[in-house]
């Protein structure tokens, strides 16, 4: 399911694993299934990197040893909720203003012991500012959210 409006994309996935499971692997494994290719460095991603704390970011790592810290951990709620920024500019560079950034607020939902929904929300992506409907449209469309909640659910079994 995706919706899109004037500024926040929703998007939900459902997977056959307990909830501190699929939070655990959303946040432990984030670098196993954000596309590699959704590289802001000059050198292939080595890693990318999920700090699971409040004030954490999250941070690719190049093979060349540059770093690109791309998000702010805002919230962390295990097993229950991560709410980060998006700190990428609609010309996908890094924003170092936080008053131009999105967040992005993911919700673990125990549908039954080995069930879980996931439920992602981008909010605010207007802040972005002059062609902000572009990192909508990014962000929205194929090679988005909706690769990387693929790509996350190919870590558990499939609901």
């Amino acid at each position: 399911m995706t919706e899109i409006d004037t500024a926040t994309i929703r998007r939900e996935i459902v997977v056959q694993a307990p909830i501190e499971r699929a939070f655990a692997v959303f946040t432990e494994r984030f670098g196993d299934f954000k596309p590699r290719e959704h590289n802001l460095l000059a050198s292939p991603i080595a890693e990318t990197v999920f700090e699971p704390r409040v004030g954490g970011n999250i941070v690719d790592r190049a093979e060349d040893g540059s770093e690109c810290r791309w998000a702010r951990i805002l919230a962390f709620d295990p097993p229950d909720r991560v709410v980060f920024s998006w700190d990428i500019s609609p010309q996908w560079r890094i924003e170092t203003d936080p008053e131009q950034t999105s967040e992005v607020e993911v919700r673990f939902v125990a549908e039954g012991p080995d069930r879980t929904r996931l439920e992602l929300e981008h909010r605010h992506i207007d802040r972005h500012g002059p062609g902000w409907e572009s990192v909508a449209e990014g962000i929205g469309g194929d090679q988005g959210w909706p690769l990387y909640l693929s790509r996350f659910a190919g870590l558990l079994p499939a609901a």
